[in-house]
Order: structure tokens, then sequence, then C-alpha cells
């Protein structure tokens, strides 16, 4: 059989995206390659949400344009996702990478099949990028990389357009599938194993199909699903974060302890200017709810240090509010900015050093937030669904409690894909340890 490799960048959707691709092509005849050198058809999909994952992809395809460079390279190599909807990249594609097979969008994902092979049979380059569409994409059958949880799209695209974000211009416009195809598929999903899902859109919150029905009335419909056990959700905006939803916190016994509510600044001025359409005292009041309708709620959020015009003040801001939230974690980003955003053309960029500081002055917060958060599961026993094998050694597994703690297990026994009890022991600032009970 033919090999297929797939290096994914980026978010969840990309992930659950490259689940797509791997299904199509396993349904092509392809079997996966652990090593890309070894594939026959190499996909490349890639994330344009900051500066850092564009260069990795660039070195990453530079590697491979060395290689056929210097000996008769024939695997065909693909290039897909959030990078090629934007201009300048199918430009640099074009210029410094012509060499590429197979050119695709997030909106044309389910033209793949077609694309690969009228390069197999032509032997012409392919290119299918369509921006803004209105049709929500069909969702295939997909190569799981977990047996036991998966991915599910329930949105796709976004119409907030903050002001630093490219993502309403690579993923198009907010579109919603349909309320009974989301549980239908969740509750195949759970017949075949699955006992935790990830309900996936840029704003889950503002599902609504066509019928009227709601993000929080697909919660309620699938916390009802026999089988499966957690029920988890990414990404939301306070702004469409409802007392609905809240009141889910309360009464879905499925639905994770458990909310990743970015913030990205702590300053109403600075959120007025990232076009984020809430303001510090609105998120205060939802984080207080949230607490209210569930008190050992975990909550996590993204941060942007530096964004242009930030003042010392406005970044304390930022600082008090961590404080006063007391996240379990944070993803911190340094602003890069993001060519084709409103954003990146403001005349008052931070220079790197000062946002260089402000990053490092963040992080010990965060940090010490987190590692206070973990220390108060300390010699308490937990519920962790194990993903897989730990990093730390050969007799140790890995997974994530239901406020979304990641806990390294030891265990003499094979336990990935199960519902375990587990013994603190010692609790880290990124991790906390176990002992299977």
């Amino acid at each position: 059989m033919k090999k297929y490799h797939i290096i994914t960048f980026g978010c969840q959707m990309n992930e659950h995206d490259s689940e797509n691709v791997a299904g199509m092509l396993e349904g092509m005849g392809y079997e996966l390659s652990e090593d890309p050198y070894k594939a026959d058809v190499v996909v490349f999909n890639t994330c344009s949400v900051r500066e850092h994952a564009d260069k990795r992809f660039y070195g990453m395809l530079g590697q491979f344009k060395k290689r056929r460079d210097e000996s008769k390279d024939t695997r065909i190599v693909c290039v897909c996702g959030c990078m090629p909807q934007q201009p300048r990249v199918q430009e640099e594609i074009k210029k410094s990478f012509a060499w590429v097979d197979v050119v695709f969008g997030t909106q044309t994902i389910g033209e793949f099949p077609r694309l690969l092979n009228d390069r197999i049979t032509t032997g012409k380059k392919q290119f299918s990028i369509t921006a803004n569409s209105t049709v929500v994409p069909d969702e295939k059958d997909s190569k799981r990389l977990h047996k036991h949880k998966a991915l599910v799209n329930i949105t796709y695209g976004c119409n907030n357009f903050c002001t630093y974000c490219i993502v309403p211009y690579t993923r198009g416009r907010e579109k919603s599938r349909s309320f009974f195809d989301v549980v239908n598929e969740v509750k195949k999903l759970a017949a075949d194993g699955v006992i935790e899902v990830m309900l996936l859109g840029q704003n889950v919150n503002s599902f609504i199909d066509d019928e009227g029905n709601t993000f929080p009335a697909l919660v309620r419909e699938i916390n009802k699903i026999n089988g499966l056990e957690r029920i988890r959700f990414m990404t939301s905006n306070p702004k469409d974060l409802s007392e609905d939803l809240i009141d889910c916190y309360r009464t879905c016994d499925k639905l994770c302890k458990h909310i990743h509510l970015p913030v990205q600044s702590g300053s109403s001025s600075v959120l007025k200017r990232m076009n984020r359409r809430y303001d510090r005292e609105k998120y205060i009041d939802i984080i207080d709810k949230l607490k209210e309708a569930c008190p050992e709620i975990a909550i996590t959020t993204d941060i942007i240090v530096g964004f242009p015009g930030e003042s010392e003040e406005e970044f304390k801001d930022t600082l008090s509010l961590v404080e006063y939230v007391g996240y379990d974690s944070a993803f911190t980003f340094i602003y890069s900015p993001r060519e084709g955003t409103p954003a990146a053309g403001f005349n008052d960029q931070i220079p790197y050093d000062v946002k260089h500081e402000r990053f490092e002055r963040l992080n010990e917060i965060v940090n010490n937030c987190s590692l206070k958060k973990n220390e108060k599961l300390s010699d308490k026993t937990v519920k962790v669904l194990v993903d897989g094998a730990s990093s730390k050694d050969d007799k140790s597994y890995s997974g994530r409690t239901d406020g979304f703690k990641l806990v390294n297990i030891s265990s003499g026994r094979d336990i990935i894909g199960q519902l375990v009890d587990v013994k603190i022991t010692d609790c880290k600032t990124f991790s906390i340890d176990g002992i299977l009970v």
C-alpha cells in the first residue's frame, strides 16, 4: 500500500481537519507512515494565527525542497489549511515553492481526493482556494487520533473580526451545522466507544442552526446520549457566553467542569481597540457567575501581551485580572502583526524588548496561579481519562482530569482509553503526578 503522512500546525480545528484528510487518504487506499520521508503523499496542514507557525512551516517545507533538489524525490507534497487562504502566501508558494503538487484551503478540503487523483493522473499541479464560502462543509469519515475521544466541528468560520486576528479571512464567515447532524454524529461516536467529545468552533457559543437551535440546547441534548461520559467545547468568546450556557454547568452532569475563556487583555481600552466587544467588567461578571454555578470549575484563557498602544497601566490591568480570576493555566502570546488585519497597520506598535519584559512578568504570575491551583489536588483522588503513554517513562501514562489538568500516572498495566481513579502524589506548574488507585 502507498503511504501518507500529515504534518499539522495550530489549533484543534486544524487537528480535526487533518483527521478528515487522513480519512480521505485511507479511503483512497493509503496507510499511515510515521516517517514523512517514507511517505508517498505528505500533507502540510498550516496555521496562520501566529508568526511562529508560519516560520516552522516554511522551514519544514524548505527541507523537503532541499531533498527534492538533491535526489529524484517523487513523493507528492500538498499544502492546505489557513495559510494558503491568504493572497500573500499564495504568491509565496507560487514564487518560492512552485514545486508543491497540491494546494487547497480550509473551505475546499472536501475536494482533496479529486485534487490528488488529478495530480496523479494528469501530472499537473492542482490549486483550489475559495474565500467566504456559504456552504457548511460535509463532515467526512475521519481517521480519529484516539478511539476513546473525538473532535466534533459544530461551527466554521468567524464573524467577530478582532483587529489582531486573521481567522475571519482564512476560515470565512460563520456557519453552523445542523443541530440534528451534530447530535447524530455524537451518537454514532458513542456507539463506537467514544466517551469524550470536544465540540469545536472558532466561537462555539454563537452556534445556531437554521431551525433556531442554540448551543446550550445542543449541550443539553448531547448530555442525554448513552455511553458518553464527558463533553468539552472550544473556544468561547465572552461576548456570546449566555446565562443559559452557564446554567448547563449546573444541570448537565457530563459537561466537564472546565471552560477555556480567552480574555486577551484585562484592560477595557485595549479590548476596545481589539474589537472584542466586551469590557473588563463584563468579563469579570461572567467569571463570577461561572464560579457561582460551578464552584470547582477550572478556568483557562488566552492573553496577548504588547498589543499596539498598550500602556504600562493597561498591562497592569491584565496582571490584576489574572490575579483576580486565578486561572488554572493560560496561553500567553507576544503580539505579532498579521498582514491583512487592522492592527498590523496601527501606528503605535510596542518595541519588542518592552513586549518581552511584560511577557515574562505575566508568565510569572500565571505560573504561580497554576501551581497554587494544582496544589489543591495534592493527596486527592481524581478521575482521569487516559490518552496515551507518558513522555516520562515507559511505565507511565498521561491523561486529563475533568478540569483538563494533565496527569502523569504510574501504572503497571495498559490503561489507555480508560477513566481511572488516580491519587495525586506530586503537583507541579504544568502537570501533576499520581498513582493508579
